[in-house]
């Protein structure tokens, strides 16, 4: 098992573009998680900007991202004092699977926001939380993450859906990796789909996903909060929030994806 960086560089090839090689320890059911993609694309956006952080990323995925090989191409639309905004698309096989646009800053890790409306997640101690077990005989998602689940979200593992679109988590990446924007990309697109708490089975391709970085995070777990509005004609919302050690809104984002599919 690679480690998070390195699973998520990319090398510059010249004129905005960048190379990568996907790693199959990010797949999910049938693709590659849409948070790794994410966290690729934006250490892109950054190396080809004067600033560190991707504030404001939306993405569009228009295909399943397999392991291997990848382009990455960076076209810039916007580049002043305080932010630096690009077109960034992962190219695989000649085809585009994900184009974002992504907003790149530079963030105070000192600052500490002036107002907040939004209440932490409330989550149970790390003890009173379920772990996701790594699968055996392979790589996958859950060998990359340590993710510990509240039991009372959790309801659809035993075919007892709650009812209400609603998973809650404590997050962090198995190999050490101490949060930043790339683990804030990855960690926006980590729980399961609250759909599944409203008995829907399988999974779920996300089509759109815009999130926004709102501070630098802690060192530590993250918590995640995610929560969905409306179920309807085959489509889905959900919206995640990120809090850190220090009870920090680190990020938020909203998705729009298909209700998930039942696997055969």
């Amino acid at each position: 098992m690679i480690g998070f960086g390195a699973a998520t560089a990319v090398e510059p090839m010249g004129e905005g573009r960048y190379e990568t090689v996907l790693d199959a320890g990010y797949g999910m059911a049938e693709a590659l998680n849409g948070g790794y993609l994410m966290a690729v694309l934006g250490r892109a956006a950054v190396a080809a900007s004067p600033h560190a952080h991707t504030v404001s990323t939306a993405v569009n995925f228009h295909r399943v991202a397999r392991p291997g090989p990848a382009e990455v191409i960076v076209e810039p639309r916007k580049e002043g004092r305080t932010a630096a905004t690009s077109r960034v698309t992962l190219v695989q096989e000649g085809r585009p699977t994900a184009d974002a646009l992504i907003t790149t800053a530079t963030l105070d890790p000192a600052a500490e926001p002036a107002w907040t409306g939004a209440e932490p997640t409330g989550l149970p101690p790390l003890e009173e939380c379920t772990e996701f077990q790594p699968s055996t005989g392979g790589r996958g998602f859950a060998d990359q993450v340590d993710m510990r689940f509240d039991r009372a979200t959790m309801g659809w593992l035993d075919g007892r859906p709650s009812g209400r679109p609603e998973v809650r988590a404590w997050f962090r990446l198995r190999d050490g990796y101490q949060p930043d924007a790339y683990a804030l990309a990855l960690a926006v697109d980590a729980l399961p789909p609250v759909a599944l708490n409203l008995g829907a089975q399988g999974w779920a391709p996300t089509v759109e996903l815009t999130w926004h970085m709102r501070a630098v995070p802690a060192p530590g777990w993250l918590a995640l909060h995610g929560a969905g509005r409306v179920l309807a004609g085959g489509w889905f919302d959900e919206e995640v929030e990120v809090w850190d050690t220090a009870g920090r809104l680190v990020a938020q984002s909203r998705q729009l994806a298909r209700v998930p599919r039942p696997r055969p």
